[in-house]
């Protein structure tokens, strides 16, 4: 993995939201998106933590035909914002506050990873690119607006939405609060031995 960068929550996510026409608890069946096997890890850690085991269905990740077929449905990204605005008594969870709620610990959605084998010069390039464009995100005023305009245009959200995302629900900084929330979900919902193993860049 890549140091440094990352796309952290450090509680509502906004983004990741289980929808449903009855409480969580009363979900007989949910319907998981085909697109995201993090947020898919996180909600069975979650409902294994509140000792539930309802049928899971994969299928698209569109609301209406989940919530036809299931109690439950899993949206996340783009869908799961509009969703959230257009049908918001439907929300039944924000998984990124339920994961800080359980944990205490920020949940890292995404990080950045190269193979083994990759030359570590370009590694170190794209690293640095990254780290240039957080940077100017979180400083240069207009280079945001440009990028929440962007991302506006792009999915159909409102400006005010995205740059509310922005502000306060997702971020892109690797901190040891993030690594250490990133380390229980890799141990404990992927299941995965040992330790991480970061590249070094230097």
């Amino acid at each position: 993995m890549l140091p440094d960068l990352g796309i952290v929550s450090r509680g509502i996510v906004g983004s990741v939201i289980l929808f449903g026409s009855r409480p969580i608890e009363s979900m007989r069946d949910i319907a998981l998106p085909s697109d995201s096997s993090t947020s898919k890890r996180l909600l069975r850690w979650i409902l294994n933590d509140r000792g539930m085991d309802p049928k899971t269905v994969e299928m698209g990740p569109d609301i209406t035909s989940m919530l036809e077929r299931c109690d439950g449905a899993l949206l996340i990204g783009d869908r799961a914002l509009s969703a959230a605005a257009e049908y918001p008594s439907s929300v039944q969870m924000d998984l990124g506050a339920e994961w800080k709620r359980a944990t205490g610990t920020p949940m890292v959605f995404g990080v950045f990873a190269i193979r083994r084998d990759a030359p570590i010069d370009a590694a170190r390039k794209a690293h640095d690119d990254l780290l240039r464009q957080c940077v100017m995100f979180e400083q240069d005023k207009r280079w945001r607006n440009e990028v929440v305009r962007s991302s506006s245009n792009s999915s159909g959200i409102p400006e005010s939405r995205v740059s509310q995302y922005f502000d306060n629900e997702v971020k892109n900084r690797l901190d040891q609060q993030s690594i250490e929330g990133l380390e229980m979900f890799l141990r404990e919902a992927c299941g995965m031995p040992g330790e991480i193993e970061w590249a070094r860049l230097d």
